[in-house]
């Protein structure tokens, strides 16, 4: 087989029947991609050369237990596991990165925690819904930011090119968002701990 030719559902095949080799061209052809996305989301070599490791642990552990069925859709898969790692990474360390913001208040880091008990879990989806209340009275323009960046997820780039703003507008509108919303809890008398 001519490994640099082949597609990624055939070096997939080739591994899972037993040729390591096609395993390190997959690694050697997609491993600038996935690094590159796992660095922009932790900003950290040491935290990324981790996930990096763990995304092929978890690759590897799939395809041979033949668990995997993401016909011709290597990469995504591969991204989509990254995304997952780093998603605990966060969790583990108990920071979700929404937006760091000099010291000022960071209403998401509140709604961050996963480890919450019934009763907690309670208050936090009451606090969820309060909070999504309050960003409704929210300037139109720091609303689209803010609903693009927490709850779709979408980088400040995406955020930028889909509103047709420049990233620093962007993350003008999101610390103005954050700043209002703060003022509207406070306002509103909200309690956001639990």
């Amino acid at each position: 087989m001519d490994y640099i030719k082949a597609t990624d559902a055939a070096l997939v095949q080739d591994y899972i029947q037993g040729n390591e080799k096609a395993l390190s061209t997959l690694i050697n052809r997609h491993q600038q991609r996935i690094y590159s996305f796992i660095y922009s989301k932790v900003f950290d070599k040491d935290v990324s050369d981790d996930v990096f490791q763990d995304t092929f642990i978890k690759v590897i552990n799939t395809l041979k237990r033949g668990k995997y069925n993401e016909e011709g859709k290597f990469l995504p898969w591969v991204m989509r596991i990254a995304h997952n790692l780093v998603i605990d990474h966060f969790r583990r360390n108990k920071r979700m990165p929404m937006f760091q913001n000099n010291g000022d208040f960071n209403i998401f880091s509140v709604l961050s925690d996963g480890d919450l008990n019934i009763e907690k879990q309670i208050i936090k989806d009451q606090i969820e819904s309060d909070v999504q209340e309050l960003i409704k009275e929210l300037p139109e323009d720091q609303l689209e930011v803010l609903t693009m960046r927490i709850y779709k997820d979408m980088s400040f780039k995406e955020i930028s090119e889909s509103t047709g703003v420049s990233i620093n507008t962007a993350l003008g509108r999101m610390r103005y968002a954050l700043i209002n919303l703060r003022k509207l809890i406070e306002k509103h008398n909200l309690i956001l701990t639990n």
